[in-house]
């Protein structure tokens, strides 16, 4: 209980410290650049809610990460998945969120300042606007992360992917990186609001790519790349404690 209490209070407090850093730095005209003020806003920001938790990251598979700009396939059961992928994939990351992040007070400002892109999933041809920012993100250098589910799974299991994620790397010609995140859904599942800590282990697979695919190959990406997060779940799974 002591664990979850100081969570939510550095929650509270960083997030305001953060959100108003980005903010700021947007009205005073700082530039953008890697490793600046708008990727420490999420990457800090992470990392000091991980801390404050107590939930450690071990991650398995970056050397398998290409250079330059990339689309990260992931899982997704709990807030914690986003925390724990923000903190320590490389590079400037910027997450594909679904519209009401955006509402959060201070927060969503700042996560709109920051480059992350949200969608406006209830209306089709405003969802495409927000793919489209997306694929010009990745021209200029900043990878994405996409949750394909399109929401956090309520039991832990994979659910279906969704299409747009796929038609999003295939339109940017961007290799799109599998990533399973194991041990989130324990941690703090979608509803609940107690913690129980414990490390949270990434593994990343190998990168596909979508160099000369075109959009009618999307559900063929889409399901070749679930069928590598579930092969990434297998190896994580039959390496746990307990196992």
């Amino acid at each position: 209980m002591m664990r979850t209490a100081w969570f939510y209070v550095v929650l509270v407090l960083s997030s305001i410290v953060h959100a108003t850093g980005v903010i700021g730095a947007a009205l005073l005209g700082v530039k953008r650049r890697p490793g600046g003020i708008y990727d420490w806003g999420t990457t800090d920001w992470s990392r000091q809610l991980l801390r404050a938790a107590g939930t450690p990251v071990r991650v398995s598979g970056l050397e398998r990460i290409p250079a330059g700009p990339v689309v990260y396939a992931s899982n997704h059961s709990s807030m914690f998945d986003i925390w724990a992928l923000a903190a320590t994939l490389p590079g400037s990351v910027r997450f594909v969120a679904k519209q009401e992040l955006s509402r959060i007070p201070l927060v969503g400002p700042a996560m709109v300042t920051a480059g992350h892109i949200m969608i406006d999933r209830a209306h089709p041809a405003r969802a495409l606007t927000g793919y489209e920012r997306a694929a010009d993100a990745l021209r200029s250098g900043i990878s994405a992360v996409v949750f394909p589910e399109g929401t956090r799974s309520r039991t832990g299991e994979l659910l279906p992917f969704k299409n747009a994620p796929f038609g999003l790397a295939i339109a940017a010609q961007t290799p799109v990186v599998p990533v399973y995140v194991r041990d989130t859904f324990a941690i703090m599942p979608k509803g609940r609001r107690l913690l129980r800590p414990r490390p949270i282990r990434i593994e990343i697979g190998d990168p596909v790519s979508t160099i000369g695919m075109t959009l009618a190959q999307r559900r063929a990406l889409r399901e070749r790349v679930r069928a590598a997060v579930l092969e990434l779940q297998a190896r994580v799974d039959a390496d746990a404690p307990g196992r």
